[in-house]
């Protein structure tokens, strides 16, 4: 769709495109690996197209919604056999899924023309409650883990000079 929408876009020099990725386009759970996977592929695909684009009149979107009241993880999932090695990490995801409460897509779809009508939309926003709290958690853990190991990064590069 991206790409049959971008020569439009370009000869109008101007455009929004929105890409529906997940919150899990940035963290992930266990036993999710593909659809992560996917996500974290769209995520790196939208931002680099983002970046490509900024000077053509194009902006992009990449919505991250949380938990919603869709079908996402019932009728509409389509599941591998289950390994009872597994069963731990299932039995994890399914107390976080009951413990938050579902977003409403109706109320999601508002929440979207605020994005499309924005004057400077955001190249990433959350949608659900869920979002913001976890990946400052999990962002807070990266740069810590980040900084702990910067030295063997420069050592990486050649800089010999922090052993």
């Amino acid at each position: 769709m991206t790409q049959a929408v971008l020569p439009i876009m370009r000869a109008q020099q101007s455009g929004h495109i929105i890409q529906i990725s997940s919150i899990g386009g940035v963290w992930t759970v266990p036993t999710g690996g593909l659809y992560h996977a996917s996500k974290w592929g769209l995520e790196g695909f939208s931002q680099t197209l983002a970046a490509e684009v900024k000077g053509l009149g194009i902006t992009v979107t990449i919505i991250e919604p949380g938990g919603f009241a869709t079908e996402f993880s019932t009728t509409s999932a389509h599941r591998a056999q289950q390994l009872p090695a597994y069963d731990a990490a299932r039995a994890s995801l399914a107390n976080f899924r009951t413990a938050s409460a579902p977003g409403d897509p109706k109320a999601a779809a508002f929440a979207l023309l605020r994005i499309v009508d924005a004057a400077e939309p955001p190249l990433r926003v959350f949608f659900g409650d869920a979002g913001l709290p976890l990946i400052r958690r999990e962002y807070a853990e990266r740069i810590g883990t980040w900084e702990r190991w910067n030295d063997v990064s420069l050592e990486a590069q050649g800089n010999f000079a922090n052993r």
